[in-house]
């Protein structure tokens, strides 16, 4: 199955967001590797710091990763250590020092969450949740959200068919169906500031959030005020102070005033990561910094975003291709493989 096709079902599967709002900088980090169907961590020097042993594993959030043997998961530390004999048959990332957990045996109300020594911190008993963010997570113990505290309280009585994590004070709701229903934005008390008249939304960051409207996409600020116009093909967040917009069929940034600081001219783009985007320019992706400088080439059949000082990427021209591996901001190869890698757990 093509790279392409494994994320976007991926993405077709969330119902909750599975990531955390948590972009700080890692001191010591350690990489995702994959292979002979065995997963495990290098160093930034591309050094095994933790030998392949696991059938599945995900990347390090607050110091530890979830790791898989068969059906059941576990968290070890960067020594590879389990944090404790606790198996759970679901698992995801620790964010503000808690981590939702799916407890074996129960049909219903199974999912919960762990601190990090691997106690139970909130017992099973949603049906769904969502990762902490900003003190708060969404969760349900029956058909619709609401807002959890750090306690499992709710907060905000379960009322929306979706909830976003929290971001600048504010959450993306989803209000009636997922095929009709509109989106907005509540605070912290579940009060609507931004009423849900738009198809989409992001999250907000740097003060802004894109929006969709009648196919098409713009900006809004924590008002609900349009303050960059709704007029491009697709959108994203603002990341180090531009946006990846498409107009015309092809991608470029804007700044926050909405004017092209990179014009249109990309097949695909990502966002501006510790410095570098990556770009799609006829099928071969490369990074640029925030003047479209080529900082690397265009040489990859597939990139990702730089993190902690690496990013992910395909050598070959063939998207089919199973040649993939890290490389620093100088495109230098640090760790390197051609054995089939699965962008399930990793994405």
């Amino acid at each position: 199955m093509s790279k392409y096709i494994k994320i976007s079902f991926f993405l077709i599967l969330i119902s909750l967001p599975l990531f955390a709002a948590n972009n700080a900088k890692d001191p010591d980090p350690l990489f995702l590797i994959s292979e002979n169907s065995l997963y495990g961590y290098i160093n930034h020097e591309g050094k095994i710091a933790i030998p392949k042993r696991y059938d599945n594993a995900k990347k390090f959030s607050e110091g530890l990763a979830v790791v898989g043997n068969g059906k059941t998961y576990a968290y070890i530390d960067k020594t590879g250590k389990l944090v404790s004999d606790t198996l759970f048959t679901n698992a995801y990332d620790f964010s503000e020092g808690l981590a939702r957990v799916k407890v074996p045996g129960l049909l219903k109300g199974n999912w919960g969450y762990i601190d990090k020594t691997g106690k139970i911190a909130i017992a099973s008993q949603f049906n769904e949740c969502g990762d902490f963010s900003e003190g708060l997570a969404a969760a349900r113990t029956d058909s619709l959200l609401g807002i959890i505290d750090h306690t499992g309280k709710f907060v905000v009585k379960p009322q929306y068919g979706y909830i976003g994590n929290f971001s600048e004070g504010l959450a993306m709701v989803r209000v009636g169906e997922w095929a009709t229903g509109k989106y907005g934005f509540i605070d912290k008390k579940g009060k609507i500031v931004i009423k849900a008249t738009f198809e989409s939304v992001g999250e907000f960051s740097e003060g802004l959030v894109y929006i969709k409207s009648n196919g098409k996409f713009g900006y809004i600020d924590k008002t609900g005020k349009i303050v960059i116009p709704v007029k491009f093909d697709d959108g994203a967040g603002f990341y180090e102070g531009m946006a990846c917009v498409k107009l015309n069929s092809e991608y470029g940034y804007i700044n926050k005033k909405g004017n092209f600081v990179i014009e249109p001219q990309y097949s695909m783009a990502g966002d501006f990561s510790e410095g570098l985007a990556y770009v799609d320019k006829g099928g071969e992706y490369g990074y640029i910094d925030k003047t479209g400088k080529y900082v690397i080439g265009l040489k990859y059949s597939w990139a990702t975003d730089f993190t902690n000082g690496l990013a992910k990427v395909y050598f070959s021209d063939d998207e089919y291709s199973t040649d993939w591996g890290y490389i620093d901001k100088t495109g230098k190869t640090v760790w390197e493989t051609t054995e089939y890698y699965d962008d399930y757990w990793d994405e």
